[in-house]
């Protein structure tokens, strides 16, 4: 297992950046959990992966908080961005297409809510306030040693 990587992202340009690497380097069948607290950036990342994996800055990127799950053609092939903040569990994942999704690309906010369904092979992306203003710290942890390192590099 390759050891996590921590980046300081100073603003949210920095995490737009990051998250276009990852869509870079995200493949069908790539799961990308996104962790943290209320705020800490995760629907930020989703929409500029998803507008970066899309080539269209303007795409509209609508938050799956209410709808669950929202899905995307793009050109490597569908993506469906999941936020199972209101999910109970892993037994409702059945009613949201998880494992159709699983065949494309899939960001997930609120992870710890697959329980077991989480895929052991994830990018896993952990986004934390620090005392600076804007900034947040990203840890990096799941994919082999050479992607995380191009993830994690500018």
């Amino acid at each position: 297992m390759t050891a996590p990587l921590t980046l300081i992202l100073p603003d949210e340009a920095a995490t737009r950046a990051l998250a276009a690497r990852a869509a870079r380097l995200a493949r069908p069948g790539d799961a990308i959990l996104l962790d943290g607290p209320l705020g800490a950036g995760k629907s930020a990342f989703a929409r500029a992966f998803l507008r970066a994996a899309s080539g269209d800055v303007a795409l509209e990127v609508p938050s799956p908080t209410f709808t669950l799950v929202q899905s995307y053609d793009l050109p490597a092939g569908p993506a469906h961005h999941l936020d199972l903040y209101r999910l109970d569990g892993p037994a409702a994942l059945t009613e949201l297409g998880w494992e159709e999704a699983r065949e494309g690309i899939v960001l997930v906010e609120w992870p710890d809510r697959l329980g077991p369904l989480a895929p052991a092979d994830a990018l896993r992306i952990t986004l934390l306030p620090t005392e600076a203003e804007e900034a947040r710290r990203a840890t990096l942890a799941g994919w082999d040693a050479r992607r995380l390192e191009a993830l994690a590099t500018a």
